[in-house]
């Protein structure tokens, strides 16, 4: 996997910030202008993260954003929206496609770029001495970073399988949704409790009839119980 960052824009001033933003903290970027230049660029070289505009010509970015995340071969790039829809509904769309965060416009330059590394940061093997998580029915492979579920191998995102890592391996105990946005997704303050709920109602589904090893704690976090 590249260490570039593939920006997707229509716009080409919002490429143009976006990239002097990213390359000015230290990053390599691609660009792209529409959704089949997009997946090109992804199957060509896939990039180290995609920062991807929802209203693109040709292919939508949501529908971008689900084609590189039903892949097994592009899954595990961190995707982030970055788009001027501000409604709620429009996240969580996004996150139950498998996004790994969502920026409105305008945004902060200085916000977005700690986004970015937040999400790469999270993206990044997870040291460990237990390569091997298993229980419930659910297997987590760390060295070859896959989730195996009743011996059926399952299509996780990054932070899909760093937080159902992160269950396991402190199984039995509660999680709180402040803890797990700090531990997953690197936020240091509770910036969006919707995005651990709409993740973990991912996961669930691709657990199947083993989600109920996931445990809801009412008004307050989760806890893995398999």
């Amino acid at each position: 996997m590249s260490d570039k960052i593939l920006v997707v824009d229509d716009e080409q001033d919002v490429v143009d910030l976006v990239a002097f933003h990213l390359e000015k903290a230290g990053f390599q970027v691609d660009t792209a202008n529409d959704g089949p230049g997009a997946l090109e660029a992804v199957r060509a070289k896939p990039p180290g993260l995609v920062v991807l505009d929802l209203m693109l010509p040709g292919i939508s970015g949501l529908e971008v954003c689900r084609t590189l995340k039903a892949s097994t071969q592009t899954a595990m790039i961190p995707v982030i929206m970055l788009t001027a829809k501000a409604e709620e509904i429009d996240r969580v769309v996004g996150f139950e496609l498998g996004a790994d965060d969502y920026v409105v416009k305008p945004f902060s330059p200085r916000e977005f770029i700690l986004r970015v590394k937040a999400v790469i940061r999270r993206g990044k093997p997870i040291p460990a001495q237990d390569e091997m998580l298993a229980a419930g029915g659910v297997v987590v492979n760390r060295s070859l970073h896959q989730v195996t579920v009743g011996n059926k191998l399952v299509v996780c995102t990054a932070t899909e399988f760093k937080l159902l890592a992160l269950l396991m391996e402190r199984r039995g105990r509660v999680q709180s949704r402040d803890r797990l946005l700090s531990d997953v997704w690197g936020y240091e303050a509770a910036i969006d409790t919707r995005t651990v709920d709409t993740h973990m109602r991912r996961l669930r589904e691709k657990l199947g009839k083993h989600s109920a090893c996931i445990e809801t704690v009412r008004g307050f976090g989760y806890r893995f119980v398999g």
